[in-house]
């Protein structure tokens, strides 16, 4: 079985490697100047296309023979200088896949989409698998791009793919994966002194890569699921995560005042490249938000058994 994963060499896409190898040969595309550290481990080979998902000869290349596709890469930012790219990469990219496939006639994805791509709005307390996107202004430009990304995916399906969609949460990795989602650790890291009053949802990156192979070997082709562990506020989430790290946790409530002061400090911050905080004027009204999403189709399912949280950030550390 050949299989075919784009962002591979990601938080996420490095874990789903390692879930399927088992099944078959790994075949994965990756830039030209992409780091592979998160694969040096691995007792597997992989063999590589160097590109991206602009390339389309490339991903025409990579389609002959595969089995399956899992499609893991996508552009993460809320930054407003990122906003052409993140259209360019998770909207356009994600047809070129998807036409390629079908000009090759390779049936199955597994697209891992996001939350975000479900869509918010400011009275909404709990999201499902049902929940149709409304445009809001608390819908971020990465949210929306993934739900872009996602009307093409679904468009494949109805050309004739076999589709699995999971949305996962914030997934937690290791500190030292240094990628996008694993910024939430510095906040506790940089000892900053106030949370926020909203919650987070979350997941352990390893849990996301094993609900994945799982769905897969249950055939759940046609379906979308939420990746998530549960729902914690802030503050008790960065108390457990202080107290895994040795530090200090934040022990102030942030109020609308202090969340404009404090966007102002890290705006300046950012600038002179000493935060990779992801908090910005929108970020902070959703930080603010109490939400759910809910792992009760997962659980259904698969019964799943997530890891605790303080043993995850334990082997974060």
């Amino acid at each position: 079985m050949k299989i075919f994963i784009t962002g591979i060499t990601g938080l996420l896409g490095s874990y789903v490697a390692r879930e399927f190898a088992q099944f078959g040969e790994i075949h994965g595309l990756k830039r030209a100047n992409s780091s592979t550290r998160l694969l040096d481990d691995v007792d597997f080979p992989i063999q590589w296309y160097e590109g991206t998902l602009a390339d389309l000869d490339v991903i025409d290349e990579a389609m002959e023979g595969t089995d399956l596709v899992i499609h893991c890469a996508g552009k993460v930012s809320f930054l407003q200088k990122d906003e052409e790219e993140l259209f360019e990469v998770n909207v356009k990219g994600t047809a070129n896949l998807v036409n390629a496939m079908l000009y090759s006639g390779v049936k199955k994805l597994i697209h891992v989409s996001s939350v975000s791509a479900l869509g918010r709005s400011p009275e909404l307390r709990h999201v499902d698998e049902n929940h149709k996107w409304v445009d809001s202004p608390m819908n971020t430009k990465y949210g929306t791009s993934k739900y872009w990304g996602e009307l093409e995916v679904w468009r494949g399906e109805q050309e004739g793919l076999d589709l699995i969609v999971v949305n996962p949460s914030v997934l937690l990795g290791k500190i030292k994966d240094d990628r996008s989602s694993t910024a939430i650790y510095s906040h506790v890291l940089e000892n900053r002194s106030h949370y926020p009053l909203g919650s987070i949802n979350f997941l352990d990156v390893r849990d996301a890569a094993k609900i994945i192979k799982r769905l897969f070997e249950k055939g759940a082709w046609g379906e979308r699921f939420i990746l998530n562990q549960g729902s914690m506020k802030y503050q008790e989430f960065f108390q457990k995560m202080a107290l895994a790290f040795d530090k200090k946790a934040p022990t102030k409530p942030v109020s609308d005042f202090m969340l404009k002061i404090l966007l102002f400090g890290i705006g300046i911050a950012r600038r002179l490249g000493l935060s990779k905080t992801p908090l910005n004027r929108q970020t902070a009204m959703i930080s603010q938000q109490d939400i759910v999403f809910e792992n009760k189709k997962i659980q259904d399912l698969l019964g799943f058994e997530y890891t605790p949280l303080e043993e995850t950030f334990s082997w974060a550390k």
